[in-house]
């Protein structure tokens, strides 16, 4: 379909915008025999998915006259998961439907709910919200949607996820049974398949996510660091990339601040994104972003949905996406309208596989590279600083008058110098970062080490998370089997079923000693005793092991566990009673009431 199609005054807001036709998901909401239909959509990020769900509702919204008709109460409802996302629909269905003269309400939380109620009171034809301040409004009366003609769910799968199905069943259950129901969402688990079933009638499934799912104007890159360099990885990317607008992604928000404040504390225009900030500071936010008063944002997955920044050009992904899903929303903060972006994902050297096989699962292909250096990021500062000089200006004549007085007072060479020095003074200073060879690596290990501990050796205990294990109390069973202090043992590392702790080797021999000693002694005591038994591998070469036995004979077993002595009977005793061992109990449970006696 093209522009010239659509209604006229949708069309010239869309030709006002700059755009020359409309996107995949656009044209396919609005193909022959989508009418009037309800509609499960699945699109990309950054598709242009609400300009599309504005264009599908305008059969709903417009009169004969063109314009959007009068009504008491709104005649279309946006529910989507976050504030920002919210407020990014608004914006856009207002720049959409403004010479159409529709008045839009936007209600989320955090915001001024009084003058929320006052804008529904004047006749919104058009409310965008989030499920928690919607379900709120529709309780104490102010929002009444028995006009309502239209409901858009936007990224309800995510809405899902957050836990807002009993706030979305309450709204869509005080909607008109006659109301068009159109549903957008990047996957379609189980429940939202329910959800469709119970609130849309025979809808029609479109989809125009190819087999690719990674973003065609994204340029991925998988950036392998030493983990203790990941800070200084960013600061050199941030660098070397120089972009307009930079986003970068946590998983917390404690390493939110923590990242905020390092950058600061390095010299960059920098603001923060967390569940933490009120929505005032989060506007304040987003406003610097787009007055380029700050030119980088570090966030946690909150703000992955919803933020809309023409000018981000790169996502760092600081920490690894916990899945396919949020890898795709994170990235697609970038590359947006047709414009050309970079999403890289910082990956210690122990990660590697966890990336590769999340990068599998999103069918993404991405450019494995080590970071950028500091002489690569002082060769990009001068290209960038010569491409910035010779640019054609047209200088005043106070400027040229300045600057004859300068060539008076020193040679050209020290005042481009001194140019050059102002420039490079600005920018903050990039970090030498440790080669990627066999060799640094290792001295990296070694310098991590406690003193003492160069040369240890590894015992292990038949006993795991499964049990309960936790290295606050193995560290004092330890000391007391072992005879040994707890400056005396170095690291523990607690597996599935078995955990091991390293010993230095000059005391090995009499740990091993006690530790056999005072298993005999609690076993004469009738009492059970974990084994503690040295071990000729670690617990990284026993898991190698384990893997090349699992895929050549499909045994479960582990090596370790095929030479041990067989043990009959199950583990028993007073240490197996010890709450210790004992799951935590899910909930609380309350004592019954006893019943009173007839």
């Amino acid at each position: 379909m093209q522009i010239s199609s659509l209604p006229p005054l949708l069309a010239q807001a869309i030709e006002a915008r700059g755009y020359d036709s409309l996107t995949p998901v656009q044209a396919a909401v609005l193909e022959p025999g989508t009418e009037g239909r309800d509609l499960i959509v699945s699109a990309q990020t950054g598709s242009g998915k609400t300009v599309a769900f504005g264009l599908a509702m305008a059969d709903q919204m417009l009169g004969e006259s063109g314009f959007v008709e009068p009504a008491s109460g709104p005649l279309a409802l946006i529910i989507a998961p976050t504030r920002e996302l919210a407020l990014q629909v608004s914006r856009e269905l207002a720049w959409l439907y403004s010479s159409a003269g529709a008045r839009i309400a936007t209600c989320v939380g955090g915001m001024d709910a009084s003058k929320e109620r006052r804008n529904l009171a004047r006749g919104a034809q058009i409310v965008v919200g989030t499920p928690g301040r919607l379900r709120d409004h529709l309780e104490r009366g102010a929002l009444n949607l028995a006009e309502l003609r239209i409901v858009v769910l936007d990224e309800a799968d995510e809405m899902l996820d957050m836990g807002f199905r009993e706030e979305l069943e309450e709204i869509l259950d005080g909607t008109p049974d006659n109301r068009r129901t159109l549903l957008f969402s990047a996957t379609l688990p189980r429940q939202i398949v329910n959800l469709a079933k119970r609130y849309q009638d025979d809808a029609l499934r479109i989809s125009t996510v190819g087999t690719d799912r990674g973003h065609g104007d994204i340029a991925y890159q998988a950036v392998t660091v030493s983990p203790s360099e990941i800070e200084n990885a960013v600061v050199n990317l941030l660098r070397y990339h120089e972009a307009d607008t930079a986003m970068l992604f946590c998983a917390t928000r404690d390493n939110v601040r923590h990242l905020h404040a390092t950058l600061q504390e390095r010299g960059f225009a920098v603001v923060a994104l967390s569940g933490e900030h009120s929505q005032s500071e989060r506007n304040q936010a987003m406003q610097a972003l787009r007055d380029r008063r700050a030119r980088v944002c570090v966030a946690t997955d909150v703000a992955s949905r919803g933020i809309d920044l023409p000018s981000l050009s790169l996502v760092v992904h600081v920490e690894i996406p916990r899945d396919p899903e949020i890898l795709q929303h994170r990235s697609g903060r970038t590359g947006r309208a047709g414009k050309k972006g970079t999403a890289a994902i910082i990956v210690p050297y122990p990660r590697r596989r966890r990336v590769e096989s999340l990068l599998r699962a999103a069918k993404v292909e991405a450019e494995w590279i080590e970071p950028p250096t500091a002489k690569m990021i002082r060769t990009q500062d001068h290209e960038r600083l010569l491409a910035e000089l010779l640019k054609p200006v047209e200088f005043e004549e106070e400027d040229r008058e300045l600057a004859k007085r300068l060539m008076e007072e020193r040679s050209p060479e020290d005042i481009a110098a001194a140019l050059v020095n102002a420039f490079r003074a600005k920018l903050p200073q990039p970090e030498e970062l440790m080669e990627n060879t066999p060799e640094a690596r290792e001295a990296a290990r070694k310098e991590r080490h406690r003193p003492g501990f160069e040369d240890v050796v590894w015992f292990r205990m038949e006993i795991g998370r499964k049990q309960n294990a936790e290295a606050r109390w193995i560290l004092p069973l330890l000391c007391r089997r072992g005879h040994i202090t707890r400056n005396e043992i170095g690291a523990i590392r607690i597996g599935p079923e078995e955990t091991y702790a390293q010993i230095p080797r000059k005391i090995a021999d009499r740990f091993a000693d006690a530790v056999e000693r005072t298993a005999a002694a609690e076993i004469m005591a009738g009492e059970d005793s974990i084994a503690i038994r040295r071990s000729d591998s670690g617990p990284r070469e026993v898991a190698r092991q384990n893997r090349r036995t699992n895929r050549n004979d499909g045994s479960r077993s582990t090596v370790e566990e095929q030479s041990k002595p067989h043990r009959k009977g199950k583990f028993r005793g007073k240490l197996a009673g010890n709450t210790r061992f004992k799951p935590k109990p899910r909930f609380k449970t309350k004592p019954r009431p006893k019943r009173p006696r007839d």
